[in-house]
């Protein structure tokens, strides 16, 4: 993705290349550092800057809305592997990513990344939750795949192995039916499907 930017209002444009799988606060970083050494260049050369001012045009300008808790909440059922990806990296530095757990409120951290379907798993119902020992991860069913969390903060931080030794697991021993609510991260109808909403009407990172 390419992204033109005013540095020092018209006196400077510049087109910053994002790298493919940058988050927000890698972005933030490395526009901070070009912003910096681009006012300087402006300064030593500011007259003839002024001269050759030209103001950004609107065309293709884009607008990202105001960073809400709302857009935090996962929609299993209608948001894929890649979208959740691009949440995560947009507003996770600030926001953690959030589902319901049992009626209660679960932050989802240390996204690492996604899995296929295979086998099995492709007629898991969405918010399904497994531990991947291997991985020492949380994979939840979404849309078109799984991700997959190292963390979850209910009470406290837990690590994904504790979270499944402590709770999840005590769950899935139960007697229930497959894709019970019991073994399911649960979408938030409230602030969940409107913070979907926008964020796929913004531009994704």
């Amino acid at each position: 993705m390419i992204l033109s930017f005013q540095t020092v209002g018209p006196f400077s444009n510049q087109l910053h290349a994002v790298p493919d799988g940058c988050s927000a606060e890698e972005l933030g970083a490395s526009l901070a550092s070009k912003g910096a050494q681009l006012l300087l260049d402006t300064l030593k050369t500011l007259p003839e800057r002024i001269a050759a001012k030209r103001e950004q045009g609107r065309d293709g300008a884009t607008f990202a809305p105001k960073i809400s808790a709302a857009m935090s909440w996962v929609v299993w059922e209608e948001q894929t592997c890649e979208q959740i990806a691009r949440l995560h990296r947009a507003i996770g530095s600030r926001i953690p990513l959030r589902t319901l757990w049992m009626g209660r409120t679960v932050k989802l951290l240390e996204f690492a990344g996604r899995r296929p379907l295979s086998g099995q798993t492709q007629n898991a119902v969405p918010g399904s939750v497994h531990f991947q020992k291997e991985s020492g991860a949380l994979a939840v069913r979404c849309m078109d795949g799984w991700v997959l969390f190292k963390a979850v903060l209910l009470k406290k931080r837990l690590t994904a192995t504790d979270f499944y030794n402590g709770y999840l697991h005590q769950t899935l021993k139960k007697d229930t039916p497959h894709g019970a609510a019991e073994g399911r991260f649960i979408s938030s109808r409230g602030g969940g499907a409107d913070g979907a909403r926008r964020r796929n009407e913004s531009t994704p990172i």
